[in-house]
């Protein structure tokens, strides 16, 4: 199979071109990723040939506890989402997609799937707003929080731009971020898959059970 080299920058700028309310900024970290020539369909996933460490840092979860990131989902099928709760379209239709797409799994591949939210809005989502707005989605998901220089380092780590959240001319409070998910393998623990906002229900319903098992889409 053929390769193309592109840089994450292009990645993630591509996709920030369609955010409306959540936006993204180009990652800086300048990582170059090998993406397979013969990638799928915009929308569905993207196998990255040079797949992202797991990030390495302490957040604080929904019940006020620290929460290892990468010990807690060692060894896990892990879809890691950066976004806020008060986004009024990408975030909510982005974890309602993979929610949906969540249940047409066995009940056991369900247990072993670990969805994370980290907000990139951690003054408003505190532990206790969080989790009330992921208990509406799916109350397995993990929703994490804690200081914003903390979480904006752990999304570069994955080329993901955040911003700190700021007001727009009407007084609104906006979070800018990159509308990426990426699914990490339970036989590496490496991101090795990349999906874009426009990713579907049936995108995710297709791919879940593969992920689940560490396998290519």
């Amino acid at each position: 199979m053929r390769t193309t080299r592109v840089t994450l920058a292009a990645l993630v700028a591509a996709a920030a071109l369609t955010l409306t309310a959540c936006g993204g900024e180009p990652a800086k970290n300048g990582q170059v990723t090998q993406i397979s020539e013969n990638q799928a369909k915009a929308g569905s996933a993207t196998v990255l040939d040079r797949p992202f460490d797991k990030p390495d840092v302490v957040l604080t979860d929904t019940t006020g506890k620290p929460w290892n990131l990468r010990e807690q989902t060692k060894g896990k099928p892990t879809l890691i989402y950066f976004g806020y709760t008060h986004c009024p379209d990408v975030c909510p239709l982005t974890m309602s997609n993979i929610a949906v797409a969540k249940k047409a799994l066995p009940q056991a591949d369900q247990d072993k799937l670990q969805i994370v939210f980290i907000t990139t809005d951690p003054e408003r989502d505190t532990p206790e707003s969080l989790g009330a707005w992921l208990k509406g989605l799916d109350p397995a998901f993990t929703g994490l929080t804690g200081d914003f220089a903390t979480i904006q380092a752990a999304a570069r780590t994955l080329g993901i731009g955040i911003e700190a959240p700021t007001k727009d001319a009407n007084g609104n409070v906006v979070s800018m971020h990159g509308a990426q998910v990426i699914a990490f393998s339970p036989k590496t623990d490496e991101g090795y898959l990349l999906y874009g906002e426009s990713t579907t229900v049936d995108d995710y319903t297709k791919d879940l059970p593969k992920i689940v098992k560490g396998e290519n889409p």
